[in-house]
């Protein structure tokens, strides 16, 4: 429970340096007058949590699209710059922002809400379910081959300016994410942020490099390694985005031929096909991590938004003190791909609580493996496998930029 000496309100034009500042302590960053994230910020979706007049704590939502099986683009609330200052915490200003937040969402049709955790252990508790998508971070060495089956075509890449480059990356990009489960859209000024490139942003390495294919592109920054015997750069790429599958190889085949290079790193689907393109898949190091955070907001409403890979007929009891009003008994009919959620009062096949069915809505996390985890808990045997088929989708949900 909230601290009763705490408000929550949003903030005014007047409050931005005060907000962002906050935001820095909290990351143990540095205050920026230049602050990125504030080119994407939504005022009138920027909540600041006060003691008395001392501003506290602070959390934003995007208004965003999110893809979802089925490849249906639905609205999502993408939570953002959420800090507590130094000093103030167990005191329920998370608690504050966060209920306030999702109370926003359920008023404003928002069923779904996703964020990007800077700690592993805070937002379950608030009904997020981990890794509703992953990231696999690859590192391989240059100049590898792909096996004979693999044709690179004769298609001419060029490396451009940054201001040559982004008006086609933003068409490229838009059709592209709109059939990559978890990608979400991108608003103007989301390409300042995602590709801010000033020193402080560059971590050490080289500014961006931009190369285009009729049909994709590629991002990437320098790292400058070598020694006596040559030059061994790395390249960190930050995105390859493809329309066709052979863009998609063109491409990686000009990023692993990069003159001067012995490395590429790049963080992508954990379902990345690169491995299996390979000769020596060994190779490639892959390393998993979480991805997107999601939370249900309204169950009736955020079930029917995607399409399932098989029918399933379940009663599931959804168990939710911070959103209340998704608490209780649902069945849950699919039929031809369609969901549709009823309340009933009929006995619950499986018990679940909104974190693992986030976990598991974009088809992320198997909610078979929740089961043995003590996540699930099933009542009639043979549902949560029945779910689990039906949740779970072609590809793996990938989100490849943090808001």
């Amino acid at each position: 429970m909230a601290d009763s000496a705490l408000s929550i309100r949003t903030i005014d034009e007047s409050e931005i340096r005060t907000f962002q500042d906050v935001m820095a302590w909290a990351f143990l960053a540095t205050p920026d007058e230049d602050f990125k994230w504030l080119k994407v910020l939504e005022l009138e979706r920027a909540h600041a949590v006060f003691d008395g007049d001392e501003m506290i704590g602070t959390a934003g939502v995007l208004s965003r699209e999110i893809t979802v099986p089925g490849n249906h683009q639905v609205p999502v609330g993408a939570v953002t710059v959420v800090s507590v200052m130094p000093g103030h915490r167990r005191r329920g200003v998370a608690s504050l922002l966060m209920k306030t937040q999702l109370h926003g969402m359920h008023e404003n049709g928002e069923a779904i809400a996703i964020l990007w955790a800077s700690e592993g252990a805070i937002y379950r508790r608030f009904g997020y379910g981990e890794y509703a998508s992953s990231l696999a971070m690859l590192t391989m060495p240059t100049r590898m081959a792909f096996h004979p089956g693999v044709r690179v075509s004769d298609t001419r890449i060029r490396q451009v300016s940054r201001e040559e480059a982004l008006p086609f990356m933003r068409e490229v990009h838009d059709r592209v994410r709109r059939t990559r489960v978890g990608w979400v859209n991108r608003v103007d000024a989301t390409w300042d942020v995602q590709l801010a490139d000033r020193e402080s942003d560059r971590g050490g390495l080289s500014s961006y490099r931009y190369a285009l294919h009729p049909e994709g592109y590629v991002v990437f920054r320098v790292k400058y390694e070598g020694d006596s015997s040559g030059p061994r750069h790395e390249l960190h790429v930050r995105e390859l985005v493809c329309e066709t599958e052979q863009a998609y190889v063109d491409l990686y085949r000009y990023v692993l031929d990069m003159d001067l290079a012995g490395a590429i790193s790049f963080y992508t689907a954990w379902d990345d096909p690169i491995l299996h393109m390979v000769d020596n898949p060994r190779k490639v190091r892959r390393e998993a991590t979480d991805g997107l955070w999601l939370r249900i907001v309204d169950v009736d409403r955020a079930l029917p938004l995607r399409q399932y890979s098989s029918d399933v007929d379940s009663v599931l009891e959804v168990e939710d003190s911070f959103c209340p009003w998704n608490s209780g008994r649902w069945r849950f009919t699919v039929k031809n791909g369609e969901a549709t959620v009823a309340r009933t009062e009929d006995p619950a096949d499986v018990t679940l609580d909104a974190a693992a069915l986030g976990s598991a809505f974009l088809g992320g996390a198997r909610l078979s493996v929740l089961k043995r985890a003590h996540r699930v808990v099933e009542h009639t045997p043979g549902h949560v496998d029945a779910l689990t088929i039906a949740f779970l989708g072609a590809y793996y949900p990938h989100c490849p930029e943090v808001f």
